[in-house]
């Protein structure tokens, strides 16, 4: 697929496209647009702080491997509201998450961000899609990511793509923490990601969740903020598959294998409840 990219040249209304989001509840199509999008975007120095607060991760000279996300957090979401886009932002279940720190993340003030949506297949519950994003920094590529949106209800010819089965790991736990009741609407000032799924139980209950849940990418970050010295700072490749739901409040635990080039990890709840699962290698 020949991507169309297109330049912003101005951050979009959040609340614009929010709306959007909640006004749009139907699928509209069974194919994905080829509009790829690139904005210029500079790092505040104090919202890139209030995240690794939130986040948990230490103070360095480093950006934290999944900040970027939040840097085209705006572009994303214009994206998956565009007229072109055939499915309902809102409804659209995060499955997993690949990030790939190609160069150390240091000293960077304004970066390219690209996104765009590709690989469309059939899934058992619909159909799933990768939303691709890229950041460049003035010597090139700097860090990628792929995160599988699942759409449920679409109906596609081909072969189902199915999760891989879970196989058990020697791990060691490494941290444990509680996910507050308060940490979706805390996630949501510092990333601008405020689906309702998160903010409350009150707005979640009218997704079908009986609580407000945990962001994905809050769970991927607070992890490898505790497996910052097991992790090398570049040349890395993150995976993470979600399991089930954090529901809030909820006590987690952490377990990793040993620090190294490549390792795996795991964020268990209470009974042996597999929330998130995840590995690291080096960047093939």
């Amino acid at each position: 697929m020949t991507i169309q990219w297109h330049e912003i040249n101005t951050a979009p209304s959040m609340s614009g496209l929010y709306a959007k989001a909640a006004t749009r509840r139907k699928i509209t199509g069974a194919t994905l647009p080829d509009i790829g999008l690139r904005q210029m975007i500079q790092v505040d120095p104090q919202r890139l702080a209030a995240y690794r607060k939130v986040c948990g991760f230490a103070e360095s000279g480093l950006l934290p491997p999944t900040y970027p996300h939040v840097l085209a957090f705006a572009l994303q979401m214009q994206l998956l509201t565009a007229r072109e886009f055939p499915f309902p932002l809102l409804g659209l279940v995060h499955l997993s998450n690949r990030i790939r720190v190609l160069r150390p993340m240091g000293g960077v003030s304004q970066v390219q961000a690209s996104v765009n949506v590709e690989n469309l297949q059939p899934h058992a519950k619909g159909a799933v899609f990768d939303l691709v994003t890229r950041i460049e920094d003035q010597l090139g590529p700097l860090w990628e990511a792929e995160s599988q949106m699942l759409c449920k209800g679409v109906q596609l010819d081909g072969a189902l793509v199915e999760e891989p089965p879970s196989s058990p790991l020697d791990l060691t736990e490494v941290a444990r923490w509680t996910a507050p009741a308060d940490i979706g609407r805390q996630y949501a000032k510092v990333s601008g990601d405020y689906n309702p799924i998160h903010l409350s139980g009150a707005s979640a209950r009218l997704f079908g969740f009986p609580t407000a849940i945990a962001h994905g990418l809050w769970n991927k970050a607070r992890a490898l903020a505790a497996l910052d010295d097991h992790l090398p700072e570049a040349n890395i490749e993150i995976n993470v598959t979600f399991k089930k739901p954090v529901r809030l409040p909820s006590e987690v635990t952490l377990l990793a294998s040993a620090a190294g080039s490549s390792g795996h990890f795991r964020l268990d709840g209470a009974g042996a409840l597999e929330h998130m699962q995840g590995s690291w290698q080096p960047v093939a």
